[in-house]
């Protein structure tokens, strides 16, 4: 601390001056003293608060840097629409169709051979022998089995062993597409590797789902169908008919009529084309195709030539025709064909209404055409098909971050 001293100096011979004189400047040295003092615990303490709020803000900064790292990191995690709210761990982002018991050691996950893939089929009673024959193949190996009744009728199928396995689903009246658009979300079926999305009029006795499924994984086909036996079935499209010694195509060769295919052919039905009666997919096929299936388009006629945009990569590759497993399309009337039970009642109840009618007769054409509504349901179907492809040409004009993969020159497309 510094030191001051004051000492008089000469002064003035008159003592009241010398008085006066002297008592300020006494009263000076002591003002002075008294601001050297207080500097010094001023200056002191402004050094221990400086010091205090340059560490504050050090910490501050740090932990702002910290809790910034953080935000960042947290921002970049892929968090599950109306999740944010939950610790991560605690969100199970996907299902599946497994039953589960009421009590037993199902925590333990006991289960030894959990099953890997689905088939889902819209089926109706008159057709229950030829879906018991295709169930019987697919449970025997350990597939998931998801039925679609589409005229109410559930009960009935109680007399098959495989029925209490089996998940029912009823809605009066829907197609397989109406179905899968509810029911088959991609988060609830996240666990199959493979669905099969097939019809109920399909015979499957040289066709055996193992051995299809290491068919696929090994040509890596993300979008196929088994092969149809073109001695038994109705092909529509060339190149769903099964071709002799081989394991698997993906293209067809037309040199006659309209719409030639051959090795220069890149678009569907010449490649990268599959029929809808017996689609299988990939589980990351069937995310993009899930999304592509328009709510109100149920019977999906126009879809079946965008499937390859879903392939995982080139539909030339990708999509295939199994040939070393085949079915046959037996091209059976159900959608739209009604008969005397349905008519009076629906499904609902089908065996006591069966038993109070009348054993069916046969029916003038008058009375058929009443029953009959598959003309209707044709009509609708290529409806549907013209409001589909509007909404992709729309959608793909629209869109102008979307690059088309497949695009062809426009004199390709008008031949």
């Amino acid at each position: 601390m510094k030191t001051l001293s004051c000492k008089c100096i000469s002064l003035p011979s008159d003592s009241k001056s010398r008085s006066y004189l002297c008592s300020l400047f006494i009263g000076a040295c002591l003002f002075v003293g008294v601001y050297y003092i207080a500097s010094e615990f001023t200056v002191k303490d402004y050094k221990e608060r400086s010091s205090s709020w340059q560490i504050n803000v050090l910490q501050n900064t740090h932990s702002n840097s910290i809790r910034n790292t953080q935000s960042s990191k947290c921002k970049s995690q892929c968090r599950p629409s109306g999740s944010e709210a939950l610790p991560e761990g605690i969100v199970v982002k996907t299902s599946n169709l497994e039953a589960q018991p009421l009590w037993g050691a199902t925590l333990n996950n006991e289960k030894s051979s959990p099953s890997k893939s689905l088939l889902a089929m819209a089926v109706g009673i008159k057709q229950k022998e030829i879906v018991n024959q295709i169930v019987e193949k697919f449970i025997l190996s350990n597939f998931v089995v998801m039925l679609f009744h589409y005229d109410g009728v559930v009960d009935e199928w109680r007399e098959f062993a495989w029925s209490n396995q089996a998940i029912h689903v009823t809605v009066v009246n829907q197609t397989k597409w109406w179905f899968a658009k509810r029911f088959l979300h991609p988060d609830i079926v996240a666990e199959y590797n493979y669905i099969f999305l097939w019809d109920e009029d399909l015979g499957v006795e040289n066709f055996h789902p193992g051995r299809y499924i290491s068919i696929v994984k090994d040509e890596g086909l993300e979008i196929s169908q088994p092969a149809l036996d073109p001695m038994k079935s109705r092909v529509h499209h060339q190149i769903t008919a099964r071709v002799r010694n081989s394991k698997v195509h993906r293209r067809t060769y037309k040199n006659r009529g309209s719409g030639r295919c051959d090795d220069q052919s890149m678009a569907p039905p010449c490649v990268g084309w599959v029929e809808m009666m017996a689609p299988v997919f990939s589980k990351g096929a069937w995310r993009c195709v899930w999304h592509m299936i328009q709510n109100e388009l149920i019977h999906a006629w126009g879809v079946d030539m965008q499937l390859g945009y879903c392939a995982q990569g080139d539909r030339t590759k990708n999509v295939g025709v199994v040939d070393s497993e085949y079915i046959v399309h037996l091209a059976l009337p159900t959608l739209g064909v009604l008969d005397e039970n349905e008519l009076h009642g629906g499904g609902r109840g089908h065996s006591s209404q069966r038993e109070k009618l009348p054993k069916p007769v046969a029916l003038a054409p008058s009375e058929f055409q009443e029953l009959d509504n598959r003309s209707a349901v044709r009509r609708q179907s290529f409806i549907e098909m013209q409001i589909f492809r509007s909404r992709w040409s729309s959608a793909v004009k629209e869109d102008k971050c979307w690059v088309d993969p497949y695009a062809q020159p426009t004199e390709d497309r008008k031949q």
